[in-house]
């Protein structure tokens, strides 16, 4: 489905880093310079899901096809990128395609790690990012609004379009990004054609020191602080130790590692669900002997729409969808047992889908 989440923040804060340890496909470099990631990195991520292994165990399939998610490392933003310093055009032309935004806040000392900024502040950092991705968005407001005032007098859908427009701009002009307007759907379908940068759902990311990894510090608490009013979740990790967890392809060796640092899982994989959660995407599942796969579809959903991430076919010529709850299937273990116990269920059109399905489409081609 092509869904992106862009890794931003202010240059030397774990970017790259974390870019490095998430990405299955590609490498970013991380190094203690501006601008080292001059091209936005892409690359694929896998949705840690447990449900998908067990699945796997039941059924034995010849392979197993996680979903996954397209993490973009953009360039780092410096302040004045709202009017061109640094990289800040092509920052913000990055930042405008993608769906999510994971923002990458320092929250440790380091003083062989450059920063411009003077002394470690995560707050004033997010400010920074915050002011130019407002202003940005403020200007293609404020250029939109001429254009449909003149309409508003006499169209009635123009007239509240720029009721919304108005809002907005007031709105960024008190220094506050609209996805805290909450603007209703109706509402924006004015702007929808703006993509504006502060309307994007946001996970912060505390890149701490090693010490304050599983507890946080200062800094990340000043982080969680200021956020609050957002209702945004705040991952705390240390991405320098979770890049060393990815490069180790021995599992044995990378249980050690992590048995060391009393992790029962990498922070990455926290971090990976929660961008997936924030994207409000659902898994299905299709199971069989050739694979075990999992399908990405949005919430709410209906099962045409979802077959048809599968193939256009299959939405096109849809018929009827068998359908198995996933814990019925983890009871039951094999397909021709839930269906024995009445748990496979036929649906039609107007079924909307479950996070968790198991399912399998019939369609005419």
């Amino acid at each position: 489905m092509a869904l992106k989440a862009g890794i931003v923040g202010l240059p030397n804060v774990g970017k790259s880093t974390l870019f490095n340890a998430v990405s299955n496909s590609a490498k970013a470099q991380a190094s203690n310079y501006r601008f080292c990631t001059i091209e936005p990195n892409v690359g694929l991520v896998d949705v840690p899901d447990t449900r998908l292994n067990k699945l796997a165990e039941l059924v034995i399939p010849d392979r197993i096809v996680p979903t996954q998610i397209e993490i973009v490392d953009i360039a780092g933003l410096v302040k004045g990128a709202s009017k061109g310093e640094g990289l800040g055009n092509k920052f913000l032309g990055n930042i405008r395609e993608v769906d999510a935004v994971i923002h990458v806040i320092r929250c440790f000392e380091d003083e062989n790690v450059l920063r411009d900024e003077g002394a470690i502040n995560p707050v004033a950092d997010k400010e920074i990012i915050d002011t130019e991705l407002q202003l940005k968005d403020l200007d293609s407001v404020e250029k939109k609004i001429p254009k449909t005032e003149k309409g508003a007098k006499t169209d009635p859908k123009l007239k509240a379009e720029l009721e919304v427009l108005l809002r907005c701009k007031a709105h960024l002009e008190q220094g506050r990004s609209i996805r805290e307007l909450e603007l209703s759907k109706e509402d924006k379908v004015a702007i929808a054609d703006l993509f504006l940068l502060t309307d994007k759902p946001v996970l912060y990311v505390a890149n701490v020191d090693e010490a304050s990894m599983h507890t946080g510090n200062k800094f990340s608490e000043a982080l969680a602080a200021a956020v609050k009013s957002e209702n945004a979740q705040v991952i705390i990790m240390n991405n320098s130790i979770e890049a060393q967890i990815a490069e180790m392809d021995n599992a044995d060796d990378k249980a050690l590692f992590m048995d060391e640092y009393k992790m029962t899982e990498p922070a990455l994989d926290r971090l990976i669900r929660s961008a997936y959660k924030l994207l409000n995407l659902y898994t299905y599942f299709t199971a069989g002997v050739q694979e075990v796969r999992a399908w990405t579809i949005h919430e709410g959903w209906k099962a045409p729409q979802a077959a048809g991430v599968i193939h256009t076919d299959f939405e096109k010529g849809f018929i009827k969808a068998e359908v198995i709850g996933y814990d019925d299937y983890v009871q039951y273990k094999t397909e021709a047992a839930a269906r024995e116990a009445g748990k496979l269920r036929i649906e039609g059109k107007e079924y909307i889908v479950k996070d968790g399905d198991v399912m399998h489409f019939r369609f005419n081609v």
